[in-house]
């Protein structure tokens, strides 16, 4: 599998009338809570509330609804065997209302997405998610899902991000140092992994952090987990993550070299894509994700 042949999601909103007809529909005890958007959605799929205590999670695109059945199977099991709490899955709702897909009704799980700005101590949190991750690269993985196009391929070998990457270093050449950028990524390419299947949640950013009272309190949105090799879950070392908190994070991870070298490859491949996708349009998102390819370069 090449980057070539991961399709490009075709992306489908819906407003918050959509969301109560499903509800009332499929599952009437439910029709008299109110509905409303999030304050911060994400990409994969799109979330509201539901009355004070649950959530409607709607995947956006085909690519990504397969996620969804996947996550009910696997979350119940998940939960007793990490130290956080994780997405709760309630019912199982069906294409209906003009919603194409499978989507979920969940428990709502309170706190803000974690920043520099709602993280008391930076170092006591990555220690803290450093063991969530061991705790969940535990739990027994027989039967878990494979890499594949559920999660993107995280999990799997970098090999196929790899045309996509090297056209990213293409469009950026001159914003970026093209040798030292390529030699990150070929280390990481090179970099063996030998090790058993264990599972990773393939995703560990911001937004699927929760704190409340400034540390870390929940881990959400599993729609990239499988069992594979755990490198794609170091990205946050470098994406929120620096200096004396990414030694703590590294070392109560207890993560070798190659599995280091790789998960500074997937952080490389998101930060240049995003990077040269945001240069013409976002410099906002631009400007943060040139810092995030600074901090991969100067460790």
């Amino acid at each position: 599998m090449t980057s070539a042949s991961v399709p490009v999601p075709d992306r489908r909103l819906v407003d918050v009338g959509v969301v109560r007809r499903l509800v009332a529909g499929q599952f009437p005890q439910w029709a008299g809570l109110p509905v409303r958007p999030v304050d911060r959605s994400g990409w994969d799929n799109q979330t509201f509330r539901l009355g004070e205590h649950l959530s409607v999670r709607l995947p956006t695109a085909g690519e990504y609804a397969q996620a969804v059945q996947k996550e009910h199977r696997w979350l119940r099991e998940l939960a007793p065997q990490v130290p956080l709490p994780i997405p709760t899955p309630l019912a199982l709702g069906s294409p209906g209302a003009g919603f194409g897909f499978h989507w979920s009704v969940y428990e709502w799980i309170p706190g803000e997405p974690a920043g520099l700005s709602s993280i008391d101590d930076l170092t006591e949190f990555a220690v803290g998610l450093a063991g969530f991750l061991v705790a969940l690269r535990h739990a027994d993985p027989a039967g878990g899902p494979a890499p594949g196009l559920h999660n993107w391929f995280r999990g799997g070998p970098l090999q196929v991000y790899d045309a996509q990457t090297r056209r990213a270093i293409d469009v950026l050449d001159g914003l970026v140092p093209r040798d030292t950028v390529t030699a990150v990524w070929e280390a990481a390419l090179r970099a063996p992994w030998n090790g058993n299947p264990v599972w990773f949640h393939g995703d560990v950013a911001t937004g699927n952090l929760l704190v409340r009272e400034g540390r870390l309190a929940a881990v959400i949105d599993f729609g990239t987990c499988g069992v594979g090799d755990p490198a794609c879950d170091v990205v946050i070392a470098w994406t929120l993550l620096s200096g004396p908190s990414r030694a703590a994070f590294r070392e109560a991870l207890d993560t070798d070299a190659g599995t280091w070298a790789r998960g500074r490859g997937w952080a490389l491949w998101k930060a240049l894509i995003v990077y040269a996708g945001a240069l013409d349009n976002d410099p906002a998102t631009a400007a943060d994700t040139r810092r995030v390819i600074d901090e991969i370069l100067t460790e």
